[in-house]
């Protein structure tokens, strides 16, 4: 992490133990701008990471949700409906079935990914309609045929 990289090229720990004091009367902004302008001019901060380059997330916008937008995309995570995850996992199986080696496979893909879709269209959808009906699976098979021998 980055911060206690600054605090301790600011001066604010120094061999294992904290360095002066805050004086009395002077507030704490100053006393840390002081300490940064100190680092600064000894250029404590030439081998940081990072240095030269841009902010990350450096929008005009303020969004109150940053943080979670953030964790959400480096865990790789998905707020999405239930149906409309299903659809995307729909396309994503057709997709796998294409590229499958064998008819076996192209058939368990398929028959699994149906029997989602099946489950959803009989429950009451908590979000938007799903808007798909099972594949047929005789049919994917054919084009599966089809491309391989192409």
């Amino acid at each position: 992490m980055i911060i206690p990289q600054i605090v301790r090229l600011c001066g604010l720990r120094h061999n294992g133990r904290m360095t002066e004091r805050k004086p009395p009367g002077v507030s704490f902004e100053s006393f840390v701008d002081k300490q940064i302008r100190d680092a600064e001019a000894r250029g404590d901060f030439k081998a940081l990471p990072g240095v030269g380059r841009p902010l990350p997330g450096d929008d005009t916008t303020y969004d109150e949700l940053w943080w979670i937008k953030q964790k959400t995309a480096r865990e790789g995570l998905s707020v999405l409906p239930p149906t409309l995850a299903l659809r995307k996992e729909a396309e994503d199986a057709l997709a796998a079935a294409t590229e499958a080696p064998s008819e076996r496979i192209v058939r368990k893909i398929i028959s699994e990914i149906n029997v989602k879709i099946r489950d959803m269209m009989f429950k009451p959808p908590p979000g938007p309609p799903l808007g798909l009906k099972p594949y047929d699976v005789e049919a994917v098979v054919q084009e599966w045929r089809e491309r391989r021998e192409g």
